[in-house]
C-alpha cells in the first residue's frame, strides 16, 4: 500500500511537470508563430484565421506587431550626438527626446560624473533601462520619479533641455504657438510654451509613428541587451563614434573647468603631474568594448545595430543620413533634408552657443587638428591606439602632418549595418 501511494505521488508530480513544460512550450511557440504583417504574408485565407485570432487576443503581440520603431542614439559627450539627434527631431513622424537619462543620473547619483564606482554604474544602468522602456512605450509619467521638484498635476518646468525636442515645443503639447513660431529656438520654446504638461506629451508621443532618444549616459551597447531583446520593443541602436582626439579637443573647450589641466598642458607644453587621464582613456575603453561587441555581430544585435562615424556624417551628411533611415526602415521626409541643407553649411558665427548644431560640418570634424598641441595628440594616440585602429583613424607622425589638412587622418571604411 505504501509503495502504491508513492507511485501515485510520483505520477502526479510527473503530470504537473509535463503540463508545465507543455504550457511553456506552447506559449513560446505560439509567441513566435504569429505572422508579422507585411505585403508577403498578409492574407485573407482561412488557414491563418486561427493564428490571427490568437495574435489578436495577446496585447503584447498587438504592440509588438505595430509599425513603431524605437531608436536609441548611443554616444558620448562632444561626439556630434546633438547633431545626429536633430536628424530625427526634424522628422514629422518621430517623437524625439533629448537626454532624458540626465534626470536619472542627477537624482540617483548626483556626483556620478566624477564617480568610478561599479555599484554606481549598475544602479544608473538599471534605472536607465527601466526609464527607457517606459519612454518607448510613451509612458512619460515615469519621468516624474526623477524630476526634482516632483511635477504637480503632471506639469513641470524642470525637464532637461525640453526645447531640444520639437514635439515638446509644438501643438498639442504647446498650444500657445502661432504660425510664426513653427521654428522656435530652444530657449524661446520654454519662454513661449510655459510649463510642460506630461499628459499632453504622452498623447503626442502616442500619435507619432516612431520614438527616438539620444543619450550619452550609457557606456556600451551590451548595457542595452535587455532592451534590444525585449519583444515588446522594436529597438534599433545607432552607435555614434568620433575620433577621440576630436572629442578631447571639443571637451577641453566646452568643459573648461573640468578639463583645466589638459588646457594647461596644451598652453604650457608641460604635462601636469595630477592630470586625470581617465577623462580620455574611459572614452577609448568604452568605444573599444562597445564597437567590438557590435562588429562581432552577436545574434541578439542582428538587424538592431549600426555604427556611424561622425566624420563620415560630417563629410557627406545627406548620403549618410539616407543610409541611417534606410537601416531603420523609416522614410526620410523633406523636413530632414531641409534641415541638413540649412545646418551643415554655416560658419562659426552661425552657432549661437556651444551646444548649437548650425555649423560647417566638414570643417568642424577636422578642427581639432589645430586646437591640440602635437604632444597631446601623440599622448592620445598612444593611449588609444587600439580603438583608433579599430575605427579607421590614422596616426599623425609629426606636427606638420597633423596640421596638413590635405592629409586625411580618416581611412575610407564602410561599416555596414548588421542585418
Amino acid at each position: 500500500m505504501q509503495c502504491s501511494w508513492k507511485a501515485v505521488l510520483l505520477l502526479a508530480l510527473a503530470s504537473i511537470a509535463i503540463q508545465y513544460t507543455a504550457i511553456r512550450t506552447f506559449t513560446a511557440k505560439s509567441f513566435h508563430s504569429c505572422p508579422i504583417p507585411n505585403p508577403v504574408n498578409c492574407s485573407l485565407s482561412q488557414d491563418t484565421d486561427a493564428a490571427d485570432r490568437l495574435c489578436d487576443e495577446s496585447p503584447t503581440f498587438s504592440y509588438n506587431l505595430s509599425r513603431k520603431t524605437h531608436v536609441l542614439i548611443l554616444a558620448t559627450t562632444r561626439s556630434g550626438s546633438s547633431f545626429v539627434g536633430q536628424l530625427f527631431n526634424q522628422h514629422f513622424d518621430v517623437f524625439y527626446l533629448f537626454e532624458p537619462l540626465y534626470h536619472v543620473q542627477y537624482t540617483l547619483i548626483p556626483k556620478l560624473t566624477q564617480s568610478k564606482s561599479t555599484t554606481d554604474r549598475r544602479v544608473m544602468l538599471g534605472a536607465s533601462r527601466d526609464l527607457l522602456r517606459s519612454l518607448y512605450d510613451c509612458d512619460l509619467y515615469f519621468l516624474e520619479n526623477y524630476i526634482k521638484p516632483q511635477p504637480v498635476n503632471h506639469t513641470t518646468d524642470r525637464l532637461f533641455r525640453r526645447g531640444a525636442s520639437k514635439a515638446l515645443c509644438s501643438p498639442p503639447v504647446c498650444e500657445s504657438l502661432g504660425a510664426v513660431d513653427l521654428h522656435l529656438e530652444e530657449g524661446d520654446c520654454v519662454k513661449k510654451c510655459g510649463t510642460l504638461n506630461l499628459t499632453l506629451a504622452t498623447e503626442s508621443c502616442r500619435e507619432h509613428g516612431h520614438v527616438a532618444i539620444k543619450t550619452v549616459r550609457v557606456p556600451e551597447v551590451s548595457d542595452l541587451r535587455a532592451l534590444v531583446e525585449d519583444p515588446r520593443l522594436n529597438l534599433k541602436v545607432i552607435q555614434l563614434v568620433r575620433d577621440p582626439r576630436g572629442i578631447l579637443a571639443s571637451r577641453s573647450e566646452t568643459f573648461r573647468d573640468t578639463y583645466r589641466l589638459w588646457r594647461i598642458w596644451d598652453g604650457t607644453g608641460r604635462k601636469p603631474y595630477n592630470l586625470d587621464v581617465t577623462q580620455l582613456t574611459t572614452v577609448c575603453e568604452d568605444f573599444w568594448n562597445s564597437v567590438s561587441t557590435g562588429l562581432n555581430r552577436p545574434l541578439w544585435l542582428k538587424g538592431k545595430y549600426m555604427l556611424v562615424r561622425y566624420e563620415d556624417l560630417a563629410r557627406n551628411p545627406m548620403k549618410k543620413t539616407e543610409e541611417i533611415y534606410d537601416f531603420l526602415g523609416i522614410p526620410m521626409d523633406s523636413n530632414v533634408e531641409r534641415w541638413i541643407q540649412n545646418n551643415t553649411r554655416g560658419d562659426r558665427s552661425s552657432s549661437k552657443h556651444k551646444y548649437g548644431t548650425v555649423r560647417n560640418s566638414a570643417a568642424t570634424a577636422e578642427k581639432w587638428r589645430f586646437r591640440l598641441s602635437y604632444e597631446i595628440v601623440a599622448f592620445t594616440q598612444h593611449a588609444c591606439q587600439q580603438v583608433l585602429a579599430q575605427l579607421g583613424y590614422k596616426m599623425a607622425s609629426s606636427e606638420e602632418e597633423l596640421k596638413n589638412l590635405s592629409i586625411s587622418l580618416v581611412e575610407e571604411r564602410d561599416f555596414l549595418p548588421f542585418s
